[in-house]
This record gives structure tokens, sequence and C-alpha cells, in this order.
């Protein structure tokens, strides 16, 4: 399929969603369907409850395996929500997976305030000096092994000028933020670099199921556990912190990596908080 194909499978989704009108889409007889890690029957679960979709959207396709992803928000009675959506054809070209993740902040055990969300050109346009499909899921992947047990080292390869958004907030270069997480005033590498992360035990059940070749994009699903066990740990430049995290916890998150010129240009990623451990419905199908 085309890009543009998949595209008007993606806008004919959105326009569903929108109406929640599940079944005016062509979904395959044993169509799987998620949201936020749990397999739901087609229909459920925010075609229920959505008012609209929010303005921001960001969309991304990947050809070679007919899928295509959405960056945006819903908008449900209490909240406007981020929200990832990844949807897989079949060779029929019709939805046989649908991914959703919705950031609800009045469900959050670590909540985000003061959160937004705005177009950043670098994640449209193409790639500049695209590098090949392996080497992006390699430095895509290489991002969680740096996270994974952060002591410093570093896996992958960032753009000196790396930003990442989480959940509708900037938590790099963002010295507001930084009054509440100080490690956001830095960026990407040298918060890495200082071993902020220590306590992220296992980016775990880690997928890479798009990867949007000419955009530069990848966009990634996994988790990230914590056991909570560790109190305080030294940074790389001697100081010694406090962990964040003191009890058993997962975060179940959607990253997606803009690469260029072989490094990690900028960052989107929404998650939520997840019972400690849940495994993906996903890794069994």
């Amino acid at each position: 399929m085309t890009r543009a194909e998949l595209y008007a499978v993606l806008d004919r989704f959105l326009a569903a969603l929108n109406a929640r009108d599940p079944h005016s889409l062509d979904w395959a007889s044993q169509a799987n369907h998620s949201e936020n890690n749990v397999m739901l029957e087609i229909g459920d679960g925010v075609w229920g409850t959505i008012d609209r979709l929010g303005d921001y959207q960001l969309r991304f396709a990947d050809v070679k395996t007919r899928q295509v992803g959405y960056f945006g928000t819903v908008i449900e009675p209490i909240e406007e929500s981020a929200f990832t959506l990844r949807l897989g054809l079949n060779d029929a070209r019709q939805i046989a997976e649908c991914e959703m993740l919705i950031v609800r902040q009045s469900d959050s055990g670590i909540k985000f305030e003061n959160c937004r969300y705005w177009d950043k050109p670098i994640l449209h346009r193409e790639a500049e000096a695209p590098v090949a499909r392996e080497e992006m899921v390699r430095l895509s992947n290489g991002y969680f092994d740096t996270l994974q047990r952060n002591d410093g080292t570093i896996h992958t390869r960032f753009h000196p000028d790396c930003n990442r958004v989480e959940n509708g907030v900037q938590t790099t270069r963002n010295p507001d933020f930084a009054k509440i997480v100080p490690v956001s005033a830095l960026g990407c590498e040298e918060q890495f670099r200082m071993g902020n992360y220590r306590y992220d035990d296992d980016l775990r059940a880690r997928r890479f199921p798009l990867v949007d070749e000419e955009r530069g994009l990848v966009l990634a699903f996994g988790f990230i556990d914590h056991s909570g066990r560790l109190r305080e740990f030294q940074l790389t430049d001697g100081r010694t912190v406090k962990s964040p995290v003191l009890r058993p916890h997962s975060f179940y998150i959607s990253e997606l990596f803009k690469i260029d010129h072989g490094m990690i240009e900028q960052i989107e990623a929404n998650f939520i908080t997840v019972p400690y451990r849940m495994p993906s419905p996903w890794d069994s199908l």
C-alpha cells in the first residue's frame, strides 16, 4: 500500500472514532483491538466516551508492513488526553490490528501538569540523510538500552539539539518543568550521561512495529518496570540523589523516534501507569 492509501484508512478511522461509529469501518474477521494494553471488543472503551478529537495531529506510515500511526489527543467529558494510535492492515486492506494508548491524567499514578500539544516541524519533514531501516531500529532500541539501569553509558547516538516531549510536556531543556523535575533543564544526552534514570530497572517487551523510512520515524512500544528497591543512587558527577519511584511500578509506553544523519533528533512519547510487570497482549499473538 502507498502512504496515501494508508493515510486514507487512517482518515476513515479517525472520522469513525469522532462519530462513535466503529462498525462503519472494514475490520478483519479476527481483528485485535486494544486500549491501554487491554484487548477490548471493537466499540468498547473510548468509542463510547469520546466527544471529539483534538487539534493536534501527527501521522506517519510504514508502507512495507502496512502500518499507519498517529499522535493526537482525544477529548472526553473530563479532559483532553494525549493519544497514540497504531493500525495494521492485512492483505485485503482490512484493519487487523488497532492499538490505542490514551493518557487520561485523571487516572494517572504520576501526573503531568500543564500539558500542551503542539506541532513540531521536525517530525513532519523527510529525513535529509536517511539510514537503513535496521539501523533506525538499532538506534531506537539503543535508546531503551541507555535508559535501562541508566549508568551514564550511551548505547545510541543523539543529535546535540535532541529534545523529548512526554505526555504533552517537554522534559528536556525546559526551565519551567525543571522547577519540578530538575533534570529537565538538560538535553537528552546530558540527562543520560548523568545517570539520572538508574531506577528504570527493565525496558521490557520492546516492539518496533512501524518504521517510516522516508520520514525517519520509528514507533516503539514497551514497558518501563521499576522494582522500587533503589532508594538512593549516585550520579556520574558524584552527587547522591533519591529515586522518585519507591514502590513496584510500571509504565506502558509508546515512543516515536525521529532519526536523521544517523542520530536521534526528536522524541515524542506517551505513557501510562499499569500494574507492575503487566504483560502485553500483543506479545502472545
